[in-house]
């Protein structure tokens, strides 16, 4: 994929205008029972429906990590807000689970699907019968391959988020003046999720430049995506890997300057890690989704920087897809070329991305109202 790299650090004063790119709204919550290229055309919406009316089946992995459940809950409430009748489940990070919850949706009377999946390529079955019984499906925030009966995207430019980790790795150490060498380690997300790649091919697609020429080391040799991977996301497999990391590299006081973690969960897991075994000067350390655990590091310095994806705002453009489709309609999309499931081109709308770090968290999740200032106490 072939993108202009976006250069430089963000002016705080753009975060807010971007913040609302795509609207928002404020979260609720309620919790449900969890079960054990050419482009191409948005598949055949289902028969329109009166305003407000309607039942809609939202998806979720899990509950594990904080931003599957600040999502699902603004989905819910925006919806229902809409006036739709909402099946909200979480999976549990169970591929079968959400099968038969997707199944139990179709068959219950969802006329359209929100899917936020935990496996990409797991769904192709499940979404037959959806595609046969004339319901629309949006892929929410993680691309559903190799199934025809994707309609719709939904989505932050993933891309976009990579090269934003790595813009932040190359201006905090000035790579591009300074001598080096900087020692670096990079860690991504659950290989069975495709966002992954983006967040690895956008960051890599910064930083290969410095490896290449010497400035940037990965002294654990471990480059490439299937090497540094972490399944499920999970906080205690980055930490795992990051404590073999340090004991193979840095336990002699050998200086580590930044590590490359896709999101925050696997920031968690790096930070736990050099909490308990390393003495050196900290590094830099990336991070997704500004939970508030990383928030906390952040502003007690342990986590450099956070991409911040407000999911009131992938929540308000979701909505907005949903109530095109159930009144007949093409849903909106920005997005016509980046985005091939496999099966063609899925429309997409993606939402910009911004960081936040130390300097700007304060006006990007306070005053915005996305957190309280107790709860980054």
């Amino acid at each position: 994929m072939k993108r202009k790299l976006l250069s430089g650090f963000l002016a705080t004063a753009m975060t807010m205008s971007l913040l609302v790119g795509c609207g928002s709204s404020a979260p609720a919550a309620t919790e449900t029972a969890e079960a054990p290229a050419a482009e191409a055309p948005a598949a055949e919406a289902p028969a329109a429906e009166a305003a407000g009316g309607g039942r809609v089946g939202v998806a979720m992995p899990t509950k594990d990590l904080q931003r599957w459940n600040q999502d699902g809950e603004n989905m819910q409430k925006q919806l229902e807000a809409a006036g739709y009748e909402v099946d909200l489940q979480y999976a549990s990070n169970d591929i079968p689970t959400q099968v038969s919850q997707i199944e139990n949706m179709i068959s219950s009377g969802a006329k359209v699907l929100v899917i936020a999946s935990i496996d990409g390529d797991s769904l192709g079955t499940v979404l037959e019968q959806a595609k046969e019984q004339g319901v629309a499906v949006i892929a929410y925030d993680r691309l559903i391959m190799n199934s025809d009966a994707v309609s719709y995207y939904a989505t932050f430019d993933n891309y976009m988020v990579g090269t934003k980790q790595g813009e932040y790795i190359r201006d905090q150490l000035d790579l591009d003046n300074a001598a080096g060498p900087f020692n670096i380690e990079l860690f991504t997300g659950d290989p069975g999720d495709n966002n992954a790649r983006f967040f690895f091919g956008g960051a890599m697609d910064v930083l290969n430049k410095y490896i290449d020429e010497g400035k940037l080391v990965v002294k654990s040799g471990q480059k490439d995506f299937d090497a540094v991977a972490t399944a499920n996301w999970a906080t205690e497999n980055a930490q795992s890997r990051m404590d073999a990391i340090i004991s193979a590299n840095y336990a002699d006081g050998t200086k580590l300057d930044a590590v490359m973690c896709s999101n925050d969960s696997t920031a968690q897991g790096v930070t736990n890690s050099l909490e308990a075994n390393y003495t050196g000067d900290w590094p830099i350390i990336t991070g997704q989704d500004c939970d508030i655990v990383s928030v906390k590091n952040m502003i007690a310095g342990k986590q450099s920087m956070s991409i911040f994806k407000d999911t009131r705002t992938l929540a308000a453009k979701t909505v907005e897809m949903v109530d095109a489709i159930m009144k007949g309609s093409e849903a909106p999309v920005n997005d016509t070329k980046t985005y091939d499931n496999g099966t063609g081109i899925i429309p997409s709308y993606l939402c910009e991305p911004v960081f936040a770090d130390v300097n700007n968290y304060k006006e990007l999740l306070i005053d915005s109202g996305y957190y309280t200032e107790d709860q980054l106490k």
